[in-house]
């Protein structure tokens, strides 16, 4: 069984539309543009998008903005910072940045559907400083060291 929060929205006076699961299946929500004109993305350039919501999460929980495969693969979408995490005590607006990794120029219109939203819990780390660590079949390597195959 699927676990439910509940998370409070704000619609802004821009919102196109909130946020919404796809499929009964899907994990994320997918965001929507919210700006008044087209913004059009050049090869390499980068955009801070608007979706007319503010939110509220739970305590103990995060909102993590994805970017959306289908952008990605077709037209060289992706989030400028890989993974955008929306902490619990922030209220501002839910922006997206979005970078243009293609080598042609990609318009973003109102109403897109532009990342997901994935709200997950959040597990704090006590930290506990020791002098050696435990030891590991794999130990340091890393950046490939496991090869490709």
């Amino acid at each position: 069984m699927t676990q439910k929060i509940t998370l409070k929205i704000q619609k802004l006076p821009h919102c196109f539309k909130l946020p919404q699961y796809q499929t009964d299946g899907a994990a994320a929500m997918d965001l929507y543009a919210a700006n008044e004109i087209p913004i059009l993305l050049k090869p390499l350039e980068r955009a801070l998008v608007p979706t007319g919501i503010k939110i509220e999460l739970p305590k103990n929980h995060e909102a993590q903005i994805r970017p959306r495969s289908g952008l990605a693969i077709k037209s060289g979408i992706s989030l400028s910072n890989c993974v955008g995490t929306i902490d619990e005590d922030y209220r501002g607006e839910v922006c997206v940045g979005l970078i243009n990794l293609s080598n042609e120029n990609f318009t973003i219109n109102r109403g897109d559907r532009i990342a997901q939203m994935l709200v997950a819990p959040v597990v704090k780390a006590e930290l506990e400083v020791v002098k050696e660590l435990s030891e590991t079949k794999r130990q340091e390597g890393g950046f490939g060291s496991t090869g490709i195959k």
